[in-house]
């Protein structure tokens, strides 16, 4: 046994584990929660894979999130397995809970997912100690119970392991008097008798009932004591796991009824406080290794308190022998992170010429530029079964209806009805082998999806490539805390956030108006995250996302790529020549020159805000002589963190040559003032303030949404073609470079207090 208490806390027991598997060293726990101090002898404080990148395979953090990425592990099981990319028909789920933890939303409300998919590949074993951190889960209830009526409600099989077997005796001679008493008696109670003794329980317990109390007449206040409950009794726990791997048609769960704080002595067990504990005294690890009988002198013990000594039995001992020959015969270690997997076939060039080609007279909106480059990905020899559209409901707002006849929607009971729009050429079609995971309204089963999906390539060694799409506004502010764990558990993927914007949608309201997304993706490390303005800078983006995943080149293959895409209808231009595609990928590149000669100022937008920093353009020099360079911004983000990569470096060698920021890079033989736009708030372009070469300003939508023209909305929020003219005006009229007096005649001639003077055309339109 492996164990150590100081005030650095006691690993996970799956570290001490692998201690004795011969799999982690003393020094490794010994730098438990130290992961700089002590690398690379180092553990991580909870099971984090990205930190312990060859280890933990699942991240096991947050809460509610266990029990949803569970089910949909079990249901990428089933999805490889039947559309025929490797079979996994003998692996089983098992995610390991907590009765408290049952509360989380998200841990319950997949449940039934779970049923509809047939799920008899997972197993919830839900550890009820009656507890959460500050007191009872239902002191005045019974949370088995409740759990036991939730889980049968939504149709799984149901095991409980109640009490030990030291109880069989008892429940065999029972008139119903103690069954009686077990049922009337709370949880709160439940957990009082465990901080106290077999006097109290006798009294307290089996006193409630006469007849019940006879049961123990002849046992010792120690006998009774030691009365154990069934998630102690391993026997019972063994057949409870078997009975759950045998059966069929159904996910199971297991309700174990167990002790917090079990085997640490009557000082821990069933205490409230037992997690702010965070030390054993020297009589507690005597009692604790009397418990374990581990054999460890007091001597040993005395010497230091805080830092008592590792035991391992040594290789010879016939538990080590067999604990390793069991790993060998079952395929390895658990867990075990593993990185190897079948080679991907990427798209040649041609894959994304439907884009680089624009879209000729027709005005389509990125959200369809998208759709059409995803629809050519998916018959791409090699890689188009690889991709998993994963879809939580309005497939066809975002123009993927388009792949329901060929991809099909991925449904293992097949469909037994006859679709309403079956004349249609864009039919609702289900299937077993259908490609496309349709989650329904579901934002976070849909992320939970992603994440089985885009760790594939570990947990399968079969790479999937994730390619979730959805209302942009429920992304990152929703699902927020389970793109934080898919990072952890390093999945590879594509993020859509469609309608994206603050004034693309202006018609559904508040909440749908989306303003803030990239600054929620910027405080993710593993997002790498684009607000493109045309198809073409699409194809770029995705081609160089596929190669950063599965090249095999790029040193940080553990990625998400978030993409903001746009339900605003244009004329998508085709490919400039001599695009500058290494700025376009690092997030900036100049997209127009001025036209004409002038006061010189530079003009910064991204996605949906070009074409307005465009219309700028023109009127700057039609209007006021001002001669504007256009810049497409691709990333924000992704500049931002170059800058500060770059300030890192310079502050940790200051006598080397420094590193000059990439925006920096770009701008800075450029003349004039700097204006940035875009359809977010004024933080997301003030990420790259620091390394703007010159005088910066920036318009954004701060503030609610609301429902109105987009017209109209941008005129309010100040964003539109004139707000940007004005503001340039405002910038070279502090300069001295043109007449002071042109910023309120600007602002008198576009008629900027007037929201329903709103321009139309290029930068306007209804929703």
């Amino acid at each position: 046994m492996a164990t150590r208490s100081s005030i650095r806390g006691t690993p996970p027991p799956a570290c001490t584990r692998a201690y004795l598997e011969g799999r982690l060293s003393e020094q490794d726990l010994d730098g438990f929660r130290q992961e700089k101090s002590r690398a690379p002898h180092a553990l991580s404080s909870y099971p984090h894979p990205r930190l312990m990148p060859e280890f933990w395979q699942f991240p096991t953090v947050s809460m509610g999130l266990g029990p949803l990425n569970a089910i949909w592990q079990a249901q990428n099981n089933k999805y490889l397995t039947n559309r025929g990319i490797v079979d996994r028909s003998e692996s089983h789920v098992w995610a390991f809970l907590g009765d408290g933890e049952m509360d989380e939303v998200e841990s319950r409300g997949a449940l039934q997912w779970a049923t509809n998919e047939k799920l008899d590949n997972l197993t919830f074993v839900i550890n009820c100690n009656l507890q959460r951190l500050d007191g009872p889960v239902r002191g005045n209830g019974k949370i088995i119970q409740e759990l036991e009526s939730f889980f049968r409600g939504a149709g799984w099989n149901v095991i409980k392991v109640i009490w030990g077997r030291e109880w069989d005796d008892l429940l065999a001679r029972d008139n119903g008097a103690l069954v009686r008493v077990m049922n009337e008696t709370p949880d709160g109670d439940y957990q009082t008798y465990k901080a106290e003794d077999g006097a109290y329980v006798r009294e307290n317990f089996f006193g409630r009932d006469p007849e019940a109390l006879k049961l123990v007449e002849g046992f010792s206040d120690e006998q009774i004591w030691n009365l154990k409950r069934g998630g102690h009794d391993y026997r019972k726990i063994y057949a409870a796991f078997k009975a759950a791997v045998e059966h069929t048609g159904q996910p199971t769960v297991i309700l174990a009824k167990t002790i917090k704080g079990y085997g640490l002595g009557k000082s821990f067990e069933g205490r409230n406080a037992t997690h702010q504990m965070k030390k054993l005294t020297l009589d507690n690890l005597k009692q604790f290794r009397d418990e374990l009988r581990i054999p460890i002198t007091d001597a040993q013990l005395e010497e230091n308190p805080y830092l008592p000594p590792f035991y391992h039995p040594g290789e010879n001992d016939p538990a080590i022998q067999y604990l390793q020959e069991r790993r060998r015969e079952l395929g390895g270690y658990l867990p075990e992170r593993r990185t190897k997997y079948v080679d991907l076939n990427l798209p040649e060039a041609s894959a994304y010429d439907v884009v680089k080609r624009g879209s000729g007279k027709q005005e389509i909106a990125t959200t369809m530029a998208f759709a059409r480059l995803l629809k050519d990905l998916l018959r791409t020899p090699g890689l188009g079964e690889r991709i998993v559209p994963i879809i939580p409901d309005e497939a066809r707002t975002f123009g993927m209806d388009a792949y329901f006849p060929t991809a099909k929607i991925y449904n293992p009971n097949g469909q037994h009805y006859t679709s309403v729009d079956r004349e249609l050429l864009l039919a609702y079609k289900e299937s077993e082998k259908g490609q496309i995971v349709h989650v329904g309204i579901n934002e976070a089963g849909a992320f939970a999806a992603f994440t089985a999906a885009g760790t594939s390539y570990s947990t399968h060694g079969e790479p999937l490539i994730p390619v979730y799409v959805f209302y942009s506004m429920f992304g990152f502010q929703r699902t927020g805390d389970g793109m934080w764990a898919a990072g952890d558990q390093m999945a590879r993927g594509f993020i859509v956030g469609a309608t994206a914007g603050r004034t693309t949608l202006t018609g559904e309201g508040l909440q749908h108006a989306d303003g803030h997304s990239p600054l929620l993706a910027s405080t993710n490390p593993a997002v790498v995250a684009y607000d493109p303005a045309y198809g073409y800078e699409l194809g770029h983006i995705v081609r160089a996302g596929l190669e950063r995943m599965y090249g095999g080149q790029h040193p940080d293959p553990n990625v998400m790529y978030y993409l903001t895409v746009y339900n605003e209808p244009h004329v998508q231009p085709a490919e400039p020549e001599g695009l500058d595609v290494d700025g376009l990928l690092r997030g900036i590149y100049k997209l127009k020159d001025a036209t004409i000669g002038g006061p010189k100022a530079q003009l910064l937008a991204s996605g949906v805000a070009v074409p307005w920093a465009l219309e700028a353009q023109e009127l700057l020099a039609k209007d006021w002589g001002v001669a504007a360079d256009v810049w497409s911004v691709t990333s924000w983000n992704e500049l931002r963190r170059d800058g500060l990569a770059a300030d890192e470096h310079n502050f940790l060698n200051p006598t080397k040559q420094p590193q000059v920021p990439y925006v920096w890079q770009k701008l800075s033989g450029s003349e004039g003032p700097f204006v940035a736009v875009s359809d977010y708030m004024h933080a997301v372009p003030d990420q790259i303030r620091a390394w703007v070469p010159g005088e910066f300003a920036t318009l954004g939508a701060d503030g609610f949404g609301f429902s109105d023209t987009r017209a109209a909305a941008r005129r309010f929020f100040k964003i539109d073609g004139p707000s940007i003219v004005v503001r340039t005006l405002q910038s070279l009229a502090r300069r001295g470079q043109v007449d002071p007096a042109y910023v309120l005649q600007a602002i008198d001639k576009y008629k900027l207090h007037d929201v329903t003077a709103g321009t139309t055309g290029t930068a306007g339109g209804e929703s």
